[in-house]
């Protein structure tokens, strides 16, 4: 019975101190990434703060919590999932990775060990996760690791995105045998959108002129604005006006911004990745939890009333519901009202509950 009594005596502070950091530790992890984030070109933290804004993980101002994780545990240990992510849950690439990000090498294997226990049953899910967005060209598909990859792991490169080889000395082109032929015309290829789509973008800037810089006077009209209870909300700038990729941006007296989207079919990459159109099943899954909701066809009718302390809470975010199959009124009756409802109720997918206005305030 001692021997056993020992045994947990011992065992219980090893397990709990691989189930947490030190200070050091997260010091030093915290300080590496903004230094590699700060150079804009990392690929590792490229990926990282891609997935952090994607998944809403790096709040509004994903560009201020990549500079302070250290602040935010949360944010903090789904950056180190994402590094993880990158590092295609491998261990021994992720300690590559860390290693030449310079992290101390008495922090390496903890961290490392920390890492891998805390997202070991995700492990497949994010691998999957990445494939998919190399499939879909969300992110480039290059090496998983930012130096030398161990033996075991061979580097992954797209080698399609790689430049024609070019002329080495001593060497030549074979010339192109000559002809007479003239070849078919053939159409201009599709001219590519290279325009900014990321609305962090707009985070930044503090006035109008910036806003026309961004995307042309041209593209920027001054109209009134309505809020999420369908109230005037004063003056709001429309970038890219009546069209699918419409965004109103009104500057507030506070020196905040209110960002909002109305239109289903938008380009624009948001926090958190939700838009108009989409289930309010999506919101429960990046909000991580249930929330509430006010009844419709009331004051503040299918806005949120409580992100109840999920993902989203505290995160300057707004949402407008609505009910496109509202034709049942014994179960719509059931949502309307002076009441408030959760988010996962059953019956919502019946009414084909759907975002109908996102709303991003920030102060940055």
């Amino acid at each position: 019975m001692k021997r056993f009594l020992l045994f947990l005596l011992f065992a219980f502070p090893a397990v709990a101190s691989a189930q947490k950091l030190s200070e050091s530790a997260v010091e030093d992890i915290s300080a590496k990434m903004a230094t590699q984030f700060q150079r804009r070109n990392d690929p590792a933290l490229v990926f990282v703060t891609e997935q952090m804004s994607r998944s809403g993980s790096g709040g509004l101002e994903v560009d201020k919590t990549m500079m302070e994780l250290k602040k935010d545990p949360a944010a903090l240990d789904a950056a180190l999932k994402f590094l993880y992510q990158y590092s295609d849950c491998n261990r021994q690439t992720l300690i590559a990775n860390l290693r030449a990000m310079n992290v101390s090498s008495g922090n390496v294997f903890p961290l490392a060990t920390y890492i891998v226990n805390k997202n070991k049953n995700e492990a497949k899910t994010l691998q999957e996760e990445k494939a998919e967005l190399i499939r879909i060209g969300a992110i480039p598909q290059v090496t998983s690791v930012m130096v030398a990859p161990p033996a075991s792991q061979p580097a992954v490169i797209n080698t399609n995105a790689l430049p024609p080889a070019a002329n080495t000395p001593g060497t030549t082109q074979p010339a192109a045998a000559a002809t007479t032929t003239t070849a078919p015309a053939t159409s201009a290829a599709p001219v590519e959108d290279t325009r900014n789509w990321e609305v962090r973008s707009v985070f930044s800037i503090t006035k109008p002129d910036e806003l026309a810089t961004l995307y042309g006077k041209e593209n920027l009209e001054l109209r009134d604005a309505t809020g999420l209870d369908g109230n005037d909300a004063g003056k709001a700038w429309y970038v890219y006006p009546d069209t699918e990729n419409e965004m109103q941006v009104i500057f507030n007296a506070d020196s905040s911004k209110t960002i909002i989207f109305t239109q289903e079919r938008s380009k624009w990459k948001s926090p958190f990745g939700i838009k108009p159109g989409d289930p309010i099943e999506k919101v429960n899954k990046v909000n991580a939890r249930a929330f509430r909701v006010n009844g419709f066809e009331w004051t503040n009718g299918g806005v949120v009333d409580s992100w109840e302390g999920g993902a989203m809470d505290k995160k300057g975010v707004q949402i407008l519901f609505r009910a496109v199959n509202s034709g049942d009124p014994k179960l719509y009756d059931q949502f309307t009202g002076e009441k408030k409802f959760r988010s996962d109720n059953a019956s919502l997918k019946k009414l084909g509950v759907i975002v109908e206005k996102v709303v991003f305030r920030t102060y940055q």
